[in-house]
């Protein structure tokens, strides 16, 4: 696969990662004031339709996630910076490990049955990348509140014994 090849589907595929956060197809429409079947056909990863900046712009704000920001970011070698690390560090980084394993476990399990007849289908690499999209936000998400730890000079880690105190 080529590299604009393999930019297309990144693309296409934080395009469905959006319009699911912003609600779905039709609330993606209402945000944009496009209409319904034209952003089925951005939701569509077999459809060439990518989305006009402007409607990138109003579903990120909307939504408060760059995804398809972050990905035209990462094709040009570059990465985005979250503004609010600070609110991140503030989570429990246990919490935030265990979902990332959680996702991990997944992508595995996914990655296994995608693998197991010795061939991976299209339909199989689109339901792996929707793992592997989760397990990236996950990962951003303890990476954030990691950076935010270090620039405090450390924290909590929040463990207690369950029963004491309660």
């Amino acid at each position: 696969m080529s590299f604009s090849e393999a930019w297309f589907h990144r693309v296409k595929a934080a395009q469905r990662d959006l319009i699911k956060l912003a609600g779905g197809i039709e609330r993606a429409a209402e945000v944009t004031s496009i209409s319904k079947s034209h952003i089925g056909r951005m939701n569509n990863p077999a459809d060439g339709e990518l989305m006009p900046l402007a409607a990138v712009v109003m579903l990120e704000s909307d939504c408060g996630q760059p995804l398809v920001t972050a990905v035209l970011a990462e094709t040009n070698g570059r990465r985005l910076t979250d503004p609010e690390a600070e609110r991140a560090a503030d989570v429990s980084v246990l919490s935030m490990h265990a979902e990332l394993m959680r996702q991990s476990a997944e992508l595995a399990n996914g990655m296994a049955i995608a693998i197991a007849d010795g061939r991976v289908t299209p339909a199989e690499a689109q339901s792996v990348d929707r793992i592997c999209s989760s397990l990236q936000a996950a990962t951003s998400e303890l990476r954030a509140a990691l950076a935010a730890i270090k620039a405090k000079g450390g924290a909590s880690a929040s463990l207690r014994v369950v029963g004491e105190g309660d």
